[in-house]
């Protein structure tokens, strides 16, 4: 297995849109409804190049089977320290690590970039989130019930946080 992680290029996209796409379809781990097309993701992937804000992907043999990325946690400047990160790996290599080297490379980055925060947002059923993430000494700061829904019912948000040292 030659894992490597790099900064993503827009060539990247397509494969990184399908790994959307699966996540928005199939888990709630993404509380959209709807696919998202290449538009879509390219606005997306341009504007945290815009931001300086890290998207890198995990590739597998030639194949990226994973990224992650974080932006600003909200948009009001006293959480200017504060990021906000997502995690996506293929179902065929959860469990294998990717996730783990995508996680600490983005803690590296964030720190790196002077960030003092980062926060997970994670669906509370989602019992494997949130155990991969108090590996890494991220800690449940709160959840919020109820404020998503989506496949035929409502859905709890539990927010995780990690003081960057």
């Amino acid at each position: 297995m030659n894992l490597i992680l790099r900064p993503a290029t827009s060539n990247d996209l397509t494969k990184i849109l399908q790994i959307v796409n699966h996540s928005i379809l199939h888990t709630t781990a993404n509380y959209n409804y709807e696919i998202q097309n290449l538009e879509v993701q390219t606005k997306w992937f341009e504007d945290k190049k815009a931001k300086n804000l890290p998207v890198i992907v995990a590739d597998l043999d030639g194949e990226v089977v994973g990224f992650g990325s974080y932006g600003q946690f909200r948009e009001k400047i006293g959480y200017q320290y504060t990021v906000e990160h997502s995690v996506y790996v293929v179902d065929n290599v959860i469990g294998k690590g990717v996730g783990s080297k995508l996680l600490t490379e983005l803690i590296r980055l964030a720190k790196t970039q002077g960030y003092h925060v980062m926060i997970g947002a994670i669906d509370a059923d989602n019992a494997g989130s949130i155990a991969f993430h108090e590996k890494f000494g991220f800690i449940a700061a709160g959840t919020i019930r109820e404020v998503g829904y989506k496949f035929d019912h409502w859905l709890d948000l539990v927010f995780m946080q990690l003081i960057l040292e």
